[in-house]
């Protein structure tokens, strides 16, 4: 996969919505999300979905339901405060 790009569960658990990668797999797998992209939004539930910059996500996690759009793809799972550069929350509080 080209760097412009990452698997879901990949970018869910590195953005630290889940505790481990596993969680974010079951999550996608169980109850699935989705993702708009130029326009068209699509329901996915396998966890190899690629996503990228830009992409606007609603997911179900330990902490209730998120919507989030992705500014950045992190490069690894570092401290809350780097993950949450990565993405921007649409949620109302």
């Amino acid at each position: 996969m080209s760097e412009d790009r990452m698997r879901i569960d990949v970018f869910l658990w590195r953005a630290r919505f889940f505790k481990a990668r596993t969680g974010a797999t079951e999550a996608i797998e169980a109850s699935g999300a989705r993702i708009e992209r130029g326009g068209q939004v699509r329901r996915i539930d396998k966890p190899a979905t690629p996503v990228e910059a830009g992409d606007i996500l609603a997911f179900a996690c330990p902490s209730g339901s998120k919507l989030v759009r992705i500014v950045s793809l992190p490069e690894r799972r570092g401290p809350p405060a780097e993950a949450a550069l990565c993405y921007q929350s649409l949620t109302s509080s």
